[in-house]
């Protein structure tokens, strides 16, 4: 049953976007099965250590909040500033949002992943997440890549010959397991960003700015081991995908099956 059902997602049914005037979406990839069902799967509870930011590991510019899921530069000048996050992941593929007004990006927003030994301040105006080889990072202002101080290709691929704006939300994907980094916008998987990162090294999520005032969100949404995803979730994806955005709350079912399909989060774990 389970390997019909990844057979079934695999083959097309998986990419069945809702409309949408993105002009990320016809640049969207297929994600692998174990990354489908982790973006299916309702968020973890707020107050998850992974969604805050390192109140240690930042630039003497950057100011967590008192919750520390937010983070503040300072209005300075020639400097560019960098914050990780509070947990690494060794292990497992996981997701982060990561919510950052495009009014506060300016030049050199980077989003992407970092190691203990990345930098987090240089002076002027820099690609400091992605400036050096310990760090992996995506320009949101020209969607470009760095890593190891060098311009990658533009992200995502697919022939896209514009700069697309960047929306406030982002996703970062990390499979620590594959040592690959990708990004998820407007509900679109982008694809690899990044591959051949180190493999059970610690890979925080990080941002690095340059703009005055900018405040920076990030929450853990998820994750999972390397293993097979469990046959209650494929189920739950495949399902979910046969019923489509417009899911009517009279099912059917029974209520525990109501809330599994319509994503209570919090029931869901009750239920479980």
């Amino acid at each position: 049953m389970g390997l019909t059902l990844c057979c079934w997602l695999r083959d097309g049914h998986l990419k069945k976007h809702q409309r949408s005037s993105s002009a990320f979406c016809p640049l969207s990839v297929t994600p692998p099965i174990r990354l489908a069902v982790l973006l299916d799967t309702p968020p973890v509870a707020p107050g998850n250590p992974r969604s805050q930011w390192s109140p240690t590991h930042l630039s003497p510019n950057m100011q967590v909040c008192p919750s520390g899921g937010r983070v503040r530069r300072a209005c300075v000048e020639q400097s560019s500033d960098a914050v990780r996050g509070a947990v690494a992941a060794v292990a497992g593929l996981h997701i982060w949002e990561v919510l950052w007004e495009e009014q506060q990006r300016g030049s050199h927003a980077l989003l992407g992943v970092s190691t203990h030994k990345c930098p987090l301040q240089a002076s002027g105006y820099t690609a400091l997440i992605g400036g050096d080889s310990c760090s992996w990072g995506w320009e949101l202002s020209t969607n470009q890549l760095w890593h190891d101080g060098k311009r990658k290709r533009r992200y995502p691929g697919g022939g896209a010959t514009d700069v697309l704006r960047v929306p406030d939300r982002v996703l970062v994907v990390l499979d620590a397991d594959a040592g690959t980094l990708g990004y998820v916008v407007d509900n679109c998987y982008l694809g690899v960003a990044f591959q051949d990162l180190p493999k059970g090294a610690e890979l925080f999520p990080a941002v690095s700015c340059v703009w005055g005032g900018a405040e920076i969100c990030i929450r853990y949404l998820c994750g999972t081991t390397r293993d097979a995803p469990a046959l209650q979730a494929l189920s739950r994806l495949s399902a979910r995908r046969a019923l489509g955005s417009d899911r009517s709350r009279t099912l059917a079912l029974p209520p525990a099956l109501q809330r599994l399909l319509l994503d209570t989060a919090e029931e869901v774990q009750r239920d479980l």
